[in-house]
Parts: C-alpha cells; sequence; structure tokens
C-alpha cells in the first residue's frame, strides 16, 4: 500500500456512512399491533459521519474514507459532507446499484433505539482507501479487528484514536483487544464497555486499569460526565456533564470524541480537552441525529456568552474565551424532516377562456 505525500490533514476517519432517519418525541416505545405518533423527524448523515462533521465543524481539516451508493440517498450524503461540511473525500468512491445504508433511530426517554439495514460496501476498506493519507490525528473501531492502515500510520507517528462497538460475543477478551490497541495513543470506550473489558464495577475503577493499556484512556459515561487518565502529562481527570435539555442522543459519543482530538491538536490540558469534548456533546444532543447536531464555533460562543455568568462554568471554562479568539464562527446547518427539496413545485394550471 502507497503513502500519500500531500499535506496532512488533521483528522482522517474510515467507517460506513448511513442515512439517518430520526424520530423524537415518543412518549413510549413502539409495540407489535400499534402505530405511535411522534412529534419531531430529522434526516441527516450518520454513522461515520458523525465523528467527520463534527471535527469538521470544530475547524479541523478532515479526511473521509466511505463507500457512497448511486442513490438519492447517497447524492445528499456525499454533497451534505464534501459541499456544505468541506469533508475531503477524496479517498471515498460511489457505487452504482449499491444502496446506501440506512437507519431509522428512536429517540425515547433520553436513550434511543435504532433498526438498520445495510449490505457490506462492494470492495473492501483497505481498497477504497488506496494510498494511505498524512494526518495528525487518526480514529480507527478495533471492536473485531485492526485495518493495515493503522499499523502504516503508527509508523508516521500519527496519533491514533481509537474506540469499540458492543461485543456481540460478550466474551469482553481483554487479551485479544490490547493487542488491537498496541501503538495507538488513545482508547476511549463508553462506560459499559470499559467496565466489561476490564472486570470492573465502576468507570474510575475501569481507568486504573485502562491506563495501562494506551498512553490516554478515556471513558465516557453519559451525563455522568467522562475519566480520563494521560499517561504523557501524569494527569488523572474526572469531569461533569454539561446539563442541557435533551433532544436526541444520536451521535453525542462521536461528537465527544471530535471535541477531544480538538483540544489534543491545540495542547490543552486533559481538563481543558475532557471539558470541551464534554460540552460538545451536550450541545449535540440538543438537535436531530449525530452529524448535523454536532456544534460549531458560533454555537460554543453562544453557549459561553450565556453560560459564563453562571458560577457553575465561569471559571472551568473560561479558556474558551482564548479559543474563540482566532475562530470563525459561520452559521452550520440543521438536519430537516426530508431530504432534496430539488424538483420545483408545479405550477397551478393556468385558467383559459
Amino acid at each position: 500500500m502507497s503513502v500519500d505525500t500531500a499535506e496532512p490533514s488533521d483528522v482522517f476517519v474510515a467507517g460506513q456512512v448511513f442515512l439517518d432517519i430520526i424520530f423524537t418525541g415518543m412518549l413510549r416505545a413502539p409495540s407489535g399491533g400499534h402505530e405511535i405518533w411522534t412529534d419531531g423527524m430529522g434526516s441527516s448523515p450518520g454513522g461515520v459521519a458523525n465523528l467527520a462533521v463534527a471535527c469538521s465543524r470544530l475547524g479541523l481539516s478532515t479526511t473521509l474514507s466511505a463507500a457512497f451508493g448511486c442513490d438519492a440517498y447517497g447524492d445528499y450524503c456525499w454533497k451534505e459532507l464534501s459541499e456544505s461540511e468541506n469533508i475531503d473525500l477524496s479517498h471515498s468512491r460511489r457505487f452504482a446499484e449499491w444502496h446506501s445504508p440506512v437507519t431509522v433511530s428512536l429517540a425515547i426517554d433520553d436513550d434511543r433505539a435504532m433498526v438498520t439495514h445495510e449490505h457490506p460496501p462492494p470492495v473492501p476498506a483497505e481498497e477504497l482507501l488506496g494510498d494511505v493519507p498524512l494526518t495528525r490525528l487518526a480514529f480507527a473501531d478495533v471492536g473485531v479487528d485492526r485495518a493495515s492502515w493503522v499499523d502504516t500510520m503508527v509508523a508516521r507517528g500519527t496519533k491514533i484514536f481509537a474506540d469499540v462497538g458492543w461485543d456481540a460475543t460478550e466474551r469482553w477478551d481483554s487479551g485479544e483487544l490490547r493487542e488491537r490497541l498496541a501503538g495507538c495513543h488513545a482508547f476511549v470506550p463508553n462506560a459499559a464497555e470499559a467496565m466489561a473489558y476490564t472486570r470492573t464495577d465502576s468507570p474510575d475503577a475501569a481507568i486504573e486499569e485502562l491506563r495501562e493499556w494506551v498512553p490516554l484512556a478515556v471513558v465516557t459515561a453519559g451525563s455522568r460526565g467522562a475519566f480520563a487518565a494521560d499517561a504523557a502529562t501524569g494527569e488523572d481527570a474526572w469531569v461533569p456533564g454539561v446539563p442541557v435539555e435533551v433532544l436526541d442522543p444520536t451521535g453525542a459519543g462521536d461528537v465527544f470524541l471530535a471535541g477531544l482530538m480538538a483540544g489534543e491538536l491545540a495542547g490543552w490540558s486533559l481538563l481543558h480537552r475532557l471539558r470541551f469534548a464534554n460540552l460538545c456533546a451536550a450541545l449535540s444532543v440538543r438537535g436531530f441525529g449525530g452529524a448535523l447536531a454536532s456544534p460549531g464555533w458560533i454555537d460554543i460562543a453562544q453557549w459561553w456568552a450565556a453560560a459564563r455568568s453562571d458560577r457553575r462554568f465561569a471559571e472551568d471554562y473560561e479558556f474558551l474565551d482564548d479559543a474563540l479568539a482566532d475562530k470563525a464562527q459561520r452559521p452550520v446547518s440543521r438536519a430537516v424532516a426530508t431530504i432534496g427539496f430539488v424538483t420545483p413545485a408545479p405550477r397551478p394550471p393556468t385558467e383559459t377562456s
């Protein structure tokens, strides 16, 4: 596999892009034979697009490798990511007669349930990627296996931020996972995954185990905040969640990771990295979906303008004054109930005598 010699990007992500259709305002979960009405609906790119968009909106130059269908959903996701979100898709491809993966997400009681339909991409991920791009940071899902490009990037000094999904086998084999984490800079599981792999009963206990696995260990615990240990600085930290009104938690973990990556590139302390990541995730759950609900700097600036007079946040988030000083605060798009709006409405017939 050859190596790209272009100017390095800030972040590289690879994986599956979905069209997410999100329903909110459900009073109860669906059950057989019953129709459930909701008061909110949104459509948005999803899957790995959640992380890519969240990084780009924080001003990080972002490269994405993914397969896209040549259907209407694929058209929408490709255009939204490349044009509206300024994500580099030079390592992505369109495929005819392969339909876009779709996920329906149901937001219920501050949680979510999902139904997904997908087929494997037409070509393996390594073939889709082609030349391994130069990048400062990269995201890798090491839940099942480890892509060969990870080894190439580790050898070049790229910092790999790794994550895992739920272990469907429920073996939670820590030995196999540690092999897949070799050379990775950070491991960012959620609390349930971290406790299962470390055989512990709390996120802070899990951190004590994970700190021996990677230089930067972070465990996310939703509204309970985040726990972390940084071997490079010797810091340990816990930060509470930022209270907000939750509409849809889809993609909050991806947005947290984007905030953590942005803080890494900015050279912030562990506390500031965690606080910023928590804030980004909290701001994202106020909107539909993961990708298009992720905050831009304009959203962060608006939150800080309102929160700086609150004693709970004034000191902890004072670092945002410096962070916001040179950031472009452009408006960002949000999820809409449907996609397209390409064909103009037909004109009403003209009366003739």
